[in-house]
């Protein structure tokens, strides 16, 4: 049985995945309500093995281990660190306190499809751009899940997640607004 991959990333209407120096929204654009903080908790209430590139583990791993008061973060981050990862990486040495971290060398669609083969939980990688966008011209990403935040961030957006990307059709999986604003979309990528 080969595991299912998620590539599950947060976006602006425009298709950025964050702000530069020019933006002050906050996280999760100050969109954040309560059901989306439930579904997202939901979301990580089950095993999967987490995949992240150097730069986003890099970033969370900040976060998560920032001696922060875990009451303080949301259910699913907790959930998330809380998850094994497998961290893709030529430069990382240390899990930088991540519990369940390993950090594997060599090519990303080589070892992603040694995870699907050997996997017995389904894989879900967090932003991770560049190596998602690989993944995906390799044919490795099942579904693309996309949160839809409603803010353009035109001016101040960075991190264009589909820039460079290959051409690809999409398949509707499934569809849900959240706290009446946020819709979360998942589809099955097939390049074009």
């Amino acid at each position: 049985m080969t595991a299912v991959y998620t590539w599950d990333v947060f976006s602006t209407l425009d298709g950025f995945g964050s702000y530069g120096e020019h933006g002050d929204w906050g996280g999760y654009w100050g969109k954040q309500g309560p059901q989306l903080l439930a579904h997202r908790a939901g979301l990580f209430a089950t095993p999967q093995r987490m995949v992240f590139g150097a730069t986003t583990f890099r970033e969370n791993a900040e976060i998560m281990t920032s001696g922060l008061d875990p009451h303080t973060l949301d259910e699913w981050n907790v959930r998330t660190m809380q998850s094994p990862a497998t961290v893709i990486s030529s430069t990382l040495t240390d899990t930088l306190g991540w519990p369940d971290a390993t950090i594997v060398r060599g090519d990303g669609a080589d070892i992603v499809r040694r995870l699907k083969a050997e996997s017995d939980v389904p894989l879900r990688s967090q932003a991770s751009l560049s190596l998602n966008r690989s993944l995906m011209a390799a044919g490795l990403v099942d579904r693309v899940q996309v949160t839809i935040f409603p803010v353009i961030s035109g001016r101040s957006g960075t991190s264009p997640i589909f820039a460079g990307a290959a051409d690809f059709d999409l398949e509707l999986l499934e569809s849900r607004t959240l706290d009446g604003h946020i819709l979360e979309l998942t589809y099955r990528p097939t390049l074009h």
